[in-house]
């Protein structure tokens, strides 16, 4: 995917190359939010919501490196951390990273042209992901279909099976292909020598503008991932960290995962008039939206998400009975259109 300059990069269509912005929505995420049903508990991470017996039950083929233990251990690391990106002017971003469990706040990334008088004569843009509310916002009801449609979508990317079976996920580490680079120009996060940035972990992360993003925010320092990319496939701890940072974390006019699928994303009139709407279809358009969307109801790897979804709603226990679970006639974003 191509990265410009002083541009932050992060999507899960690792395959195709795109360039992405990081939409600055206007929402802050606040820690646990008191269910609106009181009687159905908030989980306090992820990790509580499935045991080891059932995570194996989901994943029967899973490679052992996606083990159970490393999932929890992802969870319960990344639960401390939370971001805060700020914008100014078009594309000049800082970065804060916070260590809940010390309350010690880093600047991570602040570019070059950050004091600038220039760059500070409009209103800073910011959001802010907290990403100890991954699979715990809302009730145990919503917190399970949000573990559900993130399973659903890594397992359909690292599938490696028969079709339909629904027993294949988690089984590859990277992408068939190994021979490309995936590099692109990037001033914040240029590649490092000899390495390449191909598709790794569970949502096959790519190129080197994502893998410094995701290092600045799941380990502080963007070096980590762009000096040494193969950790994404030989620490299984952070692989899974990276596919839970890019759940929760918003790209290009797109809101996160997260958001989508417990309801902090409402769509605008201009989304819906584009067939965007909550539901399970609209992970699919965040991660794939250009391949798998506005394309009829009969692609299969649009059918194959849904599948797994659908598969994983069953075995945890839950219904989505108003499940709009297509994208196939919702219009996916377009690097470079502001919606």
């Amino acid at each position: 995917m191509l990265i410009k300059s002083g541009t932050i990069q992060s999507s899960a269509c690792w395959f195709i190359a795109g360039a992405f912005l990081i939409t600055l929505l206007s929402f802050s995420c606040s820690q646990h939010k008191t269910a609106a049903n009181q009687n159905n508990k908030v989980s306090t991470t992820a990790a509580a919501l499935i045991t080891e017996k059932q995570y194996n039950a989901l994943f029967p083929q899973h490679n052992i490196f996606y083990s159970y233990q490393a999932f929890v251990k992802a969870v319960n690391q990344l639960s401390h951390i939370k971001i805060k990106v700020t914008r100014r002017a078009v594309s000049i971003y800082q970065i804060i990273r916070t260590d809940k469990a010390t309350g010690k706040s880093t600047i991570v990334r602040q570019d070059h042209d950050w004091n600038e008088a220039w760059a500070k004569q409009k209103p800073d843009s910011v959001y802010e992901v907290d990403f100890g509310l991954f699979c715990t916002q809302k009730d145990v009801s919503i917190n399970k279909k949000e573990l559900a449609a993130f399973f659903a979508n890594i397992a359909h990317e690292t599938r490696n099976g028969e079709n339909g079976k629904y027993n294949d996920g988690l089984m590859e580490i990277h992408e068939a292909n190994t021979t490309s680079a995936y590099i692109a120009e990037n001033d914040e996060y240029p590649p490092a020598t000899g390495k390449k940035y191909y598709g790794r972990g569970p949502m096959q992360l790519s190129y080197n503008g994502n893998y410094g993003y995701a290092s600045d925010c799941i380990l502080g320092d963007d070096k980590i991932l762009l000096n040494n990319p193969e950790l994404v496939e030989t620490d299984p701890v952070i692989s899974f960290e990276t596919a839970i940072y890019f759940w929760m974390t918003p790209q290009t006019h797109k809101p996160s995962a997260h958001g989508v699928m417990v309801g902090v994303w409402q769509p605008k009139a201009s989304d819906l008039a584009k067939g965007r709407k909550p539901g399970f279809g609209m992970t699919i358009n965040i991660i794939n939206g250009e391949i798998e969307c506005n394309k009829g109801e009969d692609l299969y790897n649009m059918k194959d998400r849904i599948g797994f979804y659908q598969y994983f709603l069953s075995k945890l226990g839950i219904q989505d009975t108003n499940c709009a679970c297509s994208c196939g006639k919702m219009q996916p974003y377009l690097y470079g259109v502001n919606e």
